[in-house]
């Protein structure tokens, strides 16, 4: 297998002649060749294979203890002015960039194999999808690539018909920390990454190409790339309605996407189209369309549970992938929250006898990768080439006080500073200390490949667009009481205000509106067989304007931070909000 597209033979070339590795196999994304790549890998100790019986075609793979995360500090947007990147990234002059790599990827593929990989993120014969290739030295990063896109010959067959693709260029290298290096060219539609082997560094199509490069790209081409679910939601009367979701981690994305309706809504049902990015395109019809341009689900397993996520745990029965989970002495993957206690004859993570001592049976971010179809809840409209319509987008972090269940923006650039100011409280699951106020600006932080302000202001561009886009919404699952209780039960129940959201996007559901947006009284909630304190859903609905005051003086300081880069539009709102409050 060979190409027609002169500048993707020539840049594979150039990259062989860089690396010099031992042979060079591009990818047909075949079953057999899926096969050989797994059975090489089974015998070198890539992978161990997991119960058949179990968890037929199923793997475990066990990284390198200093690499098993997304190494943000040694993540850069490369670009000819650093004002470009803005304060929210970290930036090299990209000659610099071009230096170093070349001195890490010099010789870096001696003695392996380099693959190209030819894929495309979204449907495979959708206008609005993409093709890239990527090139690399590990068979687990091809192997995962076939899971996560639309990988092998009809992907070079898109690329060669369009004449475009973005360049992904990716070596284990040595696996030092100490010369790893994750660089992202938007300029040159390009991405290159070394040292690290754990998916958000070397499955370059997807945080790398999908939001990093594609962000930029919507700016330049009037679309938006974004760090949001897809999901549909049917009511028992057989009317769907999409909503995209944009939540930092460990806020419940994922558990959202797959919901399962309660016992008490009988008849509603949800679909689930993505559940990690959305790329959304204005339509014909004026309303904005979704996609989800991955094929596969790259997903954290501690605390994926019967209880949690009982589809996840389904569709993790079979053709899965896991990487850092713990193991039984018969080969069955664990990890914390799977079950009350760990098995007994457990394997940890690092392939030691599980001791606590040692730390958790699974790292916190051990992950799993599987096709999207093994999903019991996977819509058939995912392959969809225009996508779905959206209805709503939501916002949503972890806060434990003052932030209501759900409010409503009150306009589209409301809208845009409810996603700015989004914030979440950290986690025991994530580094430094808990409990820690951390804005997320519409969950892109670490995903937006250009200056935070100039992606607001492409925001508030797309309001002048249309009067058809979606309304928007901001949510809190997360209030607790003084004593740490949850004051609303979360997971299935949260349908109830996603039935709100959707009544209220038809006009027919009602709300009280305070300075901060419309926020429903309980008994505008469907609250039909939900068992909750009524004192509980007074306080998750109530609107407190000292609290809000004390937010919002917070959010200036931080909004302050972005200087000349902060869209007029943006101040204008948050002077109105402010004032408002003042007179609440």
């Amino acid at each position: 297998m060979t190409t027609t597209n002169a500048a993707l033979k020539q840049w594979v070339e150039e990259v062989a002649s860089l690396t010099t590795p031992d042979r060079i196999h591009w990818c047909s994304g075949s079953e057999q060749e899926n096969q050989e790549l797994v059975e090489n890998m089974l015998r070198d100790g890539t992978l161990i294979e997991l119960d058949p019986r179990t968890h037929p075609q199923s793997y475990l793979h066990l990284s390198h203890p200093t690499d098993v995360a997304r190494t943000e500090h040694l993540t850069f947007i490369c670009t000819s002015r650093k004002d470009d990147a803005g304060p929210t990234n970290n930036w090299m002059e990209p000659d610099e960039a071009h230096g170093r790599l070349d001195q890490l990827l010099r010789g870096s593929m001696k003695g392996r194999t380099m693959f190209v990989v030819p894929y495309v993120m979204g449907p495979i014969d959708s206008p609005y999808a993409q093709g890239g290739v990527e090139i690399t030295d590990s068979p687990y990063v091809v192997a995962n690539m076939r899971i996560m896109t639309r990988m092998g010959q009809p992907a070079l067959k898109r690329i060669e018909h369009d004449g475009y693709f973005v360049k992904g260029l990716h070596s284990l290298g040595d696996l030092s920390p100490e010369r790893r290096l994750i660089m992202h060219f938007p300029e040159e539609d390009l991405i290159e990454s070394v040292g690290s082997g754990y998916g958000g560094n070397a499955l370059l199509g997807k945080k790398c190409h999908a939001l990093r490069i594609a962000s930029w790209k919507a700016r330049e081409q009037g679309w938006m790339a974004e760090h949001m679910l897809i999901m549909g939601v049917e009511s028992p009367e057989g009317e769907t309605h999409y909503l995209c979701a944009a939540f930092p981690s460990a806020c419940g994305k994922t558990n959202l996407a797959m919901l399962v309706p309660p016992e008490s809504m009988k008849g509603w049902r949800v679909w689930t189209v993505g559940e990690d990015i959305a790329w959304l395109n204005l339509g014909h019809d004026g309303r904005l369309w979704a996609i989800n341009p991955e094929a596969g689900y790259f997903g954290v397993a501690p605390g994926t549970s019967p209880d949690t996520n009982s589809n996840a745990v389904k569709m993790l029965a079979r053709d899965t992938i896991f990487t850092n989970v713990a193991h039984t002495d018969d080969r069955r993957p664990w990890w914390e929250g799977l079950s009350k206690a760990p098995p007994r004859g457990l394997v940890d993570w690092q392939g030691r006898a599980y001791d606590p001592a040692n730390g958790p049976a699974a790292h916190p971010n051990s992950r799993f990768t599987v096709s999207a179809k093994r999903n019991p809840m996977y819509s058939p409209r995912t392959e969809d080439p225009l996508g779905v319509p959206i209805t709503a987008i939501l916002f949503g972090g972890r806060r434990s006080s003052l932030v209501p269940l759900v409010y409503q923006s009150v306009s589209w650039r409301h809208g845009v500073l409810v996603g700015a100011a989004l914030s979440s409280e950290t986690t025991a699951a994530a580094t430094g200390k808990v409990g820690v106020l951390r804005r997320d600006p519409m969950a892109m932080l670490p995903f937006c490949g250009y200056n935070m302000g100039e992606y607001w202001q492409h925001w508030l561009a797309m309001g002048n667009k249309s009067d058809k886009l979606p309304k928007i919404f901001h949510v809190n699952w997360f209030r607790r009481d003084a004593s740490g209780r949850f004051l609303w039960p979360g997971y299935g129940e949260n349908l109830r205000v996603l039935r709100w959201i959707i009544e209220r996007c038809r006009g027919n559901a009602r709300g009280v509106r305070t300075p901060i947006g419309t926020v429903p009284l309980p008994a505008d909630l469907d609250t039909l067989g939900l068992k909750a304190d009524p004192a509980d859903l007074h306080e998750i609905t109530r609107f407190h304007p000292e609290g809000w005051r004390e937010e919002m003086a917070q959010l200036g300081t931080y909004l302050a931070g972005f200087g000349p880069h902060l869209p007029a539009e943006l101040q204008e709102e948050y002077q109105r909000i402010a004032s408002e409050l003042n007179g609440a």
